[in-house]
């Protein structure tokens, strides 16, 4: 009998909701990685708005 890996487990999400997990290696990279993809979008938005 072939073993199955374990699928990750996605909550159910709602936009004002807080999700937590255990803090993985895989979870900090994740949140690193959203974090500097979100302050690059600030930046980009700031300097659009100081050229308008």
């Amino acid at each position: 009998m072939a073993r199955q890996q374990a699928q990750p487990v996605t909550p159910e999400r709602s936009p004002s909701s807080v999700i937590s997990e255990p803090a993985t290696i895989e979870a900090c990279r994740r949140d690193y990685a959203a974090g500097a993809a979100a302050r690059e979008a600030m930046a980009k938005q700031a300097a659009r708005a100081r050229r308008s």
